[in-house]
């Protein structure tokens, strides 16, 4: 195997781990690789059909069109990162309030770490519903809908409807990724309306999300910026996005 095979590898590898990466994350992966020899392998790679290019980046194959990623890839990554995400956002919430929690792996391991306190909890995460089950105190609450099997949640219009009866003080997100053209994204249709949901139903809104997800554009706008009142993350936004929300008021922690 020659060089360039190999690096077209290493580039499939790399995707395949993170599911959406950004070319700038590429390009940091590959540092002595000229831009225009690493798009010529995404070109490559994506008539192969060993990858799916998006703008501003690239999506693994294996994450399969209206699904988003599979939730048990999501679990196995960034785990240091989501774990510190958690602890943060944990310090956020109150007992005696009524939560939306999202699905997703980053939420799920938030859900773990829950206290058992008293709290009244929608989640639309089945893992999140299974973590939180484990204690006594709060009310855990499941939107009626259509299950999506890969992120183990549940969207629809049911849930949707269900979401818009109720009031919440806090709304943890999930998101797949943030770029400055669309905002914050995912990639199911169904869940980024509910998403939008409960972000009108909110008095205040915190998105958890890792730094690899900033400059990531998936197939469905959220929100935008605006819409955020704190970001939580690992600590190692770049300084563009941390000057966007800036510019807003969101607090980043």
């Amino acid at each position: 195997m020659d060089s360039m095979e190999m690096r077209r590898d290493a580039i499939v590898q790399l995707i395949n781990e993170n599911g959406t990466v950004s070319f700038s994350q590429i390009k940091k992966a590959f540092p002595q690789v000229s831009e225009m020899t690493l798009r010529t392998d995404l070109k490559f790679l994506d008539e192969e059909q060993k990858i799916l290019r998006v703008h501003g980046g690239a999506r693994s194959v294996q994450v399969l069109i209206g699904t988003d990623d599979d939730l048990n890839r999501k679990a196995v990554r960034n785990i240091p990162e989501k774990q510190k995400i958690a602890e943060k956002a944990l310090g956020l919430i109150h007992p005696d309030t009524t939560l939306f929690l999202d699905s997703g792996s980053t939420a799920t391991m938030f859900a773990g770490r829950f206290p058992d306190q008293s709290n009244l909890i929608y989640t639309t995460g089945l893992s999140c519903a299974t973590e939180l089950a484990k204690l006594s105190s709060p009310t855990v609450m499941i939107p009626g809908g259509k299950l999506n099997r890969y992120s183990q949640s549940v969207c629809g219009i049911s849930a949707i409807r269900e979401l818009e009866r109720v009031n919440f003080y806090q709304v943890f997100l999930g998101v797949t990724g943030y770029h400055p053209q669309s905002g914050f994204t995912c990639g199911i249709s169904d869940e980024a309306i509910l998403k939008q949901t409960a972000i009108r139903q909110a008095d205040q809104v915190i998105v958890m999300m890792d730094s690899s997800k900033v400059d990531v554009k998936s197939s469905f706008s959220i929100c935008g910026l605006k819409e955020i009142d704190i970001v939580v993350s690992d600590g190692k936004l770049p300084d563009e996005f941390l000057a966007e929300c800036g510019k807003y008021g969101v607090k980043v922690l």
